[in-house]
């Protein structure tokens, strides 16, 4: 990963436009920071209809919406609205609101996440895997059935956009630990401090699988990844100090700004049909290295291990156990 990072480009292209974000909605999270506020920043900017803020903390919602609307100098475009990726309530309470007050969606970019080095557990997990891997694949499944929708209302390419790390790349020999069992075994008390590379690797096992079980003929939304380098945003602002502190030396070294970094999730929110499926960087389409695609072999097992956390948590909340073939069923059919 350093050598990756050490020659990372800089000035990325800004690939949205007046054209790709006239009269259009987009849906951000973590909008209230770093990528996630310079790409919905960039949306109003450029013309977008609508921009949702989804942010876990609403108290830090009205802040970046001032931010926003005085750089921009436009108001009333973008909404902040509460997303806890830490409660599977949360996610669901949002996607009902998306669904029935949102005429369309255009794209999802996917951009919370935490990369935290404490025992910290939510819905049963380290909170780590909670956001970065179940609620996120939650989120973006539950909101496909809408992107179909208005792909076919409206005549365009909706997009779900994941953003991951390279990171995941480094988890390495620790898998052969968990493979058997990688939701109930990233519990392990020695997977606390991995947490994040383990995060962001089942995160693209899961979609790499999910956008092999939905095909973009099928489902006519594009499913992509987004790796967006080294960035100077306080991601790692949770991370033990010693890691944090070499972290912020190669921040000052070779990071991208929020800003450039935000380029390419905007990337992945208009690129063409032949990145469904693709792991972007650099506003390219990326090779995924050995490591993935070996680990990928597991996928089956994973997708049974959501099914059974997410049927089995949210039963009570009226979502059926085969919570993810239930949705994507949904997303797949007309």
């Amino acid at each position: 990963m350093a050598a990756a990072v050490a020659t990372q480009p800089h000035n990325l292209p800004l690939l949205v436009t007046p054209e790709t974000c006239r009269a259009r909605t987009y849906i951000v999270t973590g909008a209230n920071t770093g990528l996630g506020l310079e790409a919905a920043r960039h949306l109003v900017r450029l013309g977008s209809a609508t921009v949702i803020m989804a942010v876990r903390d609403p108290s830090s919602g009205p802040r970046a919406l001032a931010d926003i609307e005085s750089s921009t100098g436009i108001s009333g475009v973008a909404q902040v609205w509460e997303l806890d990726l830490s409660s599977y309530a949360s996610v669901i309470a949002f996607v009902k609101r998306a669904t029935e007050e949102l005429d369309r969606i255009d794209a999802v970019i996917e951009n919370a996440g935490v990369a935290s080095g404490e025992r910290i557990m939510k819905e049963g997990h380290l909170l780590t895997i909670t956001v970065n891997v179940i609620s996120t694949i939650l989120l973006g499944v539950l909101l496909l059935p809408k992107l179909k929708e208005s792909g076919e209302r409206f005549g365009i390419l909706p997009h779900l956009v994941i953003v991951t790390s390279r990171v995941s790349f480094d988890f390495g020999e620790d898998w052969m630990k968990i493979k058997d069992d990688p939701i109930v075994n990233s519990n392990l008390e020695e997977m606390t401090p991995k947490a994040y590379p383990l995060s962001k690797l089942l995160e693209i096992m899961a979609i790499r699988h999910l956008t092999g079980l939905l095909p973009l003929q099928q489902t006519g939304v594009v499913i992509n990844l987004v790796c967006p380098g080294l960035c100077k945003t306080d991601l790692s602002r949770s991370v033990p100090p010693g890691l944090r502190e070499r972290i912020a030396k190669q921040k000052e070294q070779y990071g991208r700004t929020a800003e450039d970094g935000s380029r390419t999730l905007l990337y992945g929110a208009v690129a063409g049909e032949e990145s469904h499926g693709c792991l972007l960087e650099s506003c390219t389409i990326a090779e995924y290295v050995q490591i993935v695609a070996t680990f990928c072999y597991y996928a089956d097992t994973l997708t049974k291990e959501f099914n059974t956390e997410l049927g089995n948590r949210l039963g009570r909340q009226e979502i059926a156990e085969d919570c993810l073939g239930r949705y994507c069923s949904g997303a797949g059919n007309d």
